[in-house]
């Protein structure tokens, strides 16, 4: 475990990498490690992959469990598989959180949002080729948003027939809020903290509470390039306009209220956590390295 002042600024906007992530550094010098890794954001295929299999086999092959697992499960390996060289920016929401706390270079923002939307865009288009021949067998070749063969929902969020569009957007803020502070806790290692190398199965246990708690009004989208990446292709691969202007105009609430979200919750987790912690505290593992 490298000392606390042996951590460069790269490491920051990799706050998986070790537990002197979490610790302030020196400056150091900047690598491509530091950008975010497109590749392993495919992994959201393993989540439209489960609502796919649901929703064209008649949920006869999945449920809301199976969906909501995969999704936790996905965000899991896509953590193991990327956080050591890109941090696992899957979230502009959890990007925008890291800028926040000076963890990230608020010049870096756009470009980690913008390669996020892409891989989420490309990923749908990993599911639609993947389940193409059953997408044809379900619908009958027509494409639809609503009703009851829609298939848009397998891509993008859409809220149920009952939410309005102020109580979904206080779903998704406090959804992405309690996403945040989570995050938090498990990477401060002046908390309680995550057995090393565990903190990618921690964060999945937390996605898979919050969809099996706040999942009902709205899918649980939390993350606005998961969501309009998606609602993206649908547009062009045959779903056409109405995915813009179906639920009300939704579309916009998924995009913005997660990074109001994350806004309250990091401003949360400092102002009631992180900031009552001694000062002369030591992160929990480094006392643990100590006593061996």
């Amino acid at each position: 475990m490298p000392a606390e002042g042996a951590v460069t600024r790269d490491r920051l906007s990799s706050p998986w990498a070790t537990s002197g992530a979490w610790q302030k550094s020196g400056a150091g010098s900047r690598s491509a490690a530091s950008w975010p890794d497109s590749a392993w954001q495919s992994f959201w295929l393993l989540t439209q992959g489960a609502v796919a299999q649901a929703v064209t086999s008649g949920e006869s092959k999945g449920n809301f469990f199976t969906m909501f697992l995969a999704g936790g499960l996905a965000v899991t390996v896509a953590i193991y598989v990327g956080g050591n060289v890109s941090g696992a920016h899957l979230n502009p929401a959890f990007s925008l959180a890291m800028c926040l706390l000076g963890r990230l270079p608020w010049a870096k923002l756009p470009i980690y949002s913008l390669v996020q939307l892409l891989s989420a865009f490309c990923a749908s288009g990993a599911t639609y080729a993947l389940y193409y021949d059953a997408l044809q067998n379900y619908t009958g070749g027509n494409l639809t948003v609503t009703g009851p063969k829609e298939t848009a929902s397998i891509f993008a969020t859409y809220p149920a027939p009952y939410l309005s569009l102020k109580n979904g957007f206080l779903d998704q803020v406090l959804g992405t809020g309690m996403l945040i502070v989570g995050i938090l806790a498990i990477l401060d290692t002046r908390n309680k903290g995550v057995p090393a190398g565990l903190e990618p199965v921690a964060v999945g246990l937390l996605i898979l509470t919050i969809g099996l708690s706040m999942g009902a009004n709205c899918g649980f989208p939390l993350n606005p390039a998961r969501d309009l990446g998606p609602r993206l292709f649908t547009y062009v691969a045959g779903w056409g306009p109405e995915v813009f202007s179906a639920g009300n105009g939704w579309w916009w609430v998924p995009v913005v209220a997660p990074l109001v979200g994350a806004a309250l919750g990091t401003a949360t987790y400092q102002l009631l956590v992180a900031l009552h912690h001694p000062d002369d505290s030591e992160p929990a593992r480094d006392i643990a390295v100590a006593r061996l």
